[in-house]
């Protein structure tokens, strides 16, 4: 077998980033482990071609999937130059053991639709970087590209306003459709151009421009033209090592949002019978009344609890209270003025039998501590505090509490 650390692998993304399929010649192939949560530390075939379509994990994106010769590719790595495709070969018979003995042909296959997604975000992602750069001279510093996120890393603070903005003026590139252009610049060439990125990069330099919007040294797959990203959204901004971090989502990602977020829309129309543009302000309206509701019960319930303070019987040593709402400042006040006038612990329980109670517990001869230990080992509560007055929760019901006490 020869020494794969001689030859370096031919991207075809870089002729063709629309190749779906190729076909390539095994260099190497070697049995080992991978340890990774997608394939469950599977025994892989770590095979490396004279070409391939297939993006490896580079550049904050991760890599393709797809088949090799019918078996599922894993992973996709990049190592000086050779291209490691991460082959699940479980399924594998002696009379195919030599599918990927050296030199032998083997056809890849794209998992397109991921594939293009990613080419989506991707192109999304040069232009509008490459407007934040021009209207605000910051840098993106941090890319990540995954299946389940796109965000961009901005060494500068920016506001939802500003990035909207952005957006807006993203989203008329991909209504003029403009077109990406890939070229191969010298480094003298680089040097001297205006691209965006200034990496300390010396051969094999690529750059993409998207013109009027962006130009940046990139190794990924791009969209030919800016009509094809579909649409670009900013989903959220949050602070980030003195910028801030902008997640993002473009094409048919974008498109999944909005089906995810009109369905909850219409449910919450529906529910509230009102027409979609009426949801925010019939909530407001349904938050005020809650609001006075809680005000109105917390009344009643400081009410209920003077009438069951006044009902407790003068000579009772232990005063166990039970009640399903309470202030928490009136019930440890509560509590206090048990104590004060009852020798043994004064507690008062909030909630019900089938959700737990919180509690305050206390005493003024007793240690409290006494009556929490009696809590947790005999009902697994949780709490502390000090001789005086102890609070924490429990699960259990008023029966068994009483119980102890």
């Amino acid at each position: 077998m020869r020494d794969a650390s001689t030859v370096k692998t031919h991207k075809v993304y870089y002729d063709d980033a629309y190749a779906r399929e190729f076909v390539g010649h095994v260099v190497s192939a070697q049995l080992q482990m991978k340890e990774a949560a997608e394939d469950g530390g599977t025994a892989l075939l770590d095979v490396v071609l004279d070409q391939t379509a297939f993006f490896p994990e580079e550049g904050g994106q991760s890599a393709d999937t797809g088949t090799l010769a019918g078996f599922p590719v894993r992973d996709v790595q990049i190592e000086g130059g050779e291209i490691h495709h991460f082959v699940d070969v479980s399924g594998i018979n002696e009379d195919s053991a030599d599918i990927f003995a050296e030199g032998a042909a083997v056809r890849g296959v794209l998992d397109w639709k991921r594939r293009f997604s990613n080419m989506q975000q991707h192109s999304g992602e040069h232009i509008f970087s490459g407007l934040v750069h021009r209207h605000f001279g910051l840098d993106n510093v941090g890319f990540h590209l995954s299946d389940r996120e796109v965000t961009l890393d901005f060494n500068g603070v920016l506001t939802m306003e500003q990035l909207l903005a952005i957006e807006h003026e993203a989203n008329e590139a991909v209504a003029e459709d403009v077109p990406s252009i890939i070229t191969f610049p010298t480094k003298e060439e680089f040097d001297r151009s205006p691209c965006r990125s200034k990496l300390e990069l010396t051969d094999n330099i690529r750059v993409v421009i998207f013109p009027g919007y962006d130009m940046c040294a990139c190794c990924a797959p791009h969209v030919r033209h800016a009509g094809e990203i579909g649409l670009i959204k900013v989903t959220g901004v949050i602070s980030w090592r003195g910028g801030v971090r902008v997640s993002i989502v473009c094409g048919s990602r974008a498109l999944g949002l909005f089906d995810r977020e009109h369905e909850i829309v219409t449910e919450a129309a529906n529910f509230l019978t009102t027409s979609a543009d009426n949801i925010c302000p019939q909530l407001r309206k349904m938050k005020d009344e809650i609001r006075r509701l809680r005000a109105e019960m917390k009344d009643m319930s400081a009410g209920l609890l003077a009438a069951k303070l006044q009902a407790v019987p003068v000579d009772a040593e232990n005063v166990l209270l039970f009640t399903e709402d309470a202030d928490k400042k009136a019930v440890r006040d509560a509590v206090t003025s048990l104590a004060e006038n009852h020798s043994g612990y004064c507690g008062i329980f909030t909630g019900n039998d089938a959700d737990g109670y919180s509690f305050v517990i206390g005493s003024r001869t007793k240690d409290s501590r006494e009556a929490m230990k009696k809590m947790t080992d005999g009902l697994h509560a949780r709490g502390g505090g000090k001789p005086d007055m102890v609070q924490g929760s429990v699960r259990a019901a008023e029966e068994e509490i009483r119980r102890l006490f």
